[in-house]
C-alpha cells in the first residue's frame, strides 16, 4: 500500500485547513530549531550557548580602581 501524489495532496490540504498557513510556518520553524539542537547535542557541540564561548576580559584600568584612591 503506497501513498501517491493525490493522497499526499489531500493530507496537505487537510493540514492547512486545520492549522492555517501561519501556524504551519511557526511549527516548521520550531521543528527546525529542535532538530538543530538535537544534532548539536549528539555531536557534542554547544555553539549557541554563551557558556561555551570564552569570556572576553579587559585589563583593569588602574585609574578607575576605587581601592587605590
Amino acid at each position: 500500500m503506497d501513498i501517491g501524489a493525490p493522497e499526499l495532496i489531500i493530507i496537505l490540504v487537510i493540514i492547512v485547513l486545520l492549522f492555517g498557513v501561519g501556524r504551519i510556518g511557526a511549527i516548521a520553524g520550531e521543528m527546525g530549531k529542535a532538530v538543530r539542537e538535537f544534532r548539536n547535542g549528539l555531536s557534542g557541540k554547544d555553539e549557541g550557548t554563551p557558556e561555551s564561548k570564552p569570556a572576553e576580559s579587559k585589563p583593569a584600568d588602574p585609574e578607575s580602581d576605587p581601592a587605590k584612591k
